[in-house]
């Protein structure tokens, strides 16, 4: 299907999301890829992921870029040649792209039991307001999952530990947003936060608390 939703959290922020229901050949034919990224494709085992790396720029065409407006640097982030900031993200069936004039992260996951097996790797401070016996853990771990990692891609710093230098404010699945901090290298930074569920999926995106 074409692009599944598109968000504006703040006036000068927009994510468009995609749900991958193409086949592989339709991906080829709707983009024209710069050839490191075809080389790259190509070498994926899994086609999951080469459909999710085909879709993330179908989501770049719908921001008006094409792959050769994208490049990574040597950590591995994302940038455009405008000087927009760029965030990427894809996990199983849904991908999605943030583009904003601002630092931003975004993050998607899909909700699992699985996440409570690796929750003491990520949730520290939050176990003050989590409810292990909650209906709604499940998702609320997935939440602050998603603020963390896009937490992480936006400050993009080598060291950043999920457990020792992020936390996510209190929040309730309806209100859709909460604050997030960083402290690292004795600075503190705090973040607004976004996120919404669909289809048992989590998105989240994080961007400065002054936009």
């Amino acid at each position: 299907m074409p692009l599944y939703k598109t968000l504006t959290p703040n006036s000068q922020t927009t994510v468009k999301i995609w749900k991958i229901t193409e086949p592989l050949h339709w991906f080829y034919s709707a983009v024209s890829l710069k050839p490191e990224s075809l080389t790259r494709v190509s070498g994926m085992k899994s086609e999951l992921h080469q459909r999710g790396f085909l879709s993330v720029r179908c989501l770049l065409n719908a921001f008006g870029y094409t792959d050769s407006d994208l490049y990574y640097d040597a950590q591995g982030k994302p940038h455009l040649k405008d000087g927009k900031y760029i965030s990427i993200t894809h996990s199983f069936t849904f991908s999605a792209v943030i583009v904003s004039s601002h630092m931003v992260g975004i993050d998607i996951e899909k909700q699992r039991q699985k996440i409570r097996v690796i929750a003491p790797k990520f949730a520290g401070y939050e176990w003050q307001y989590l409810n292990q016996l909650a209906t709604d853990y499940i998702q609320k771990l997935t939440v602050i999952w998603c603020i963390k990692e896009s937490l992480y891609k936006l400050f993009a710093t080598p060291g950043l530990s999920f457990l020792q230098h992020t936390l996510v404010i209190p929040f309730e699945l309806q209100d859709a947003e909460t604050r997030a901090w960083i402290d690292y290298n004795n600075q503190k930074h705090s973040y607004q936060t976004a996120f919404l569920e669909f289809e048992g999926f989590t998105c989240a995106v994080a961007f400065p608390t002054d936009l």
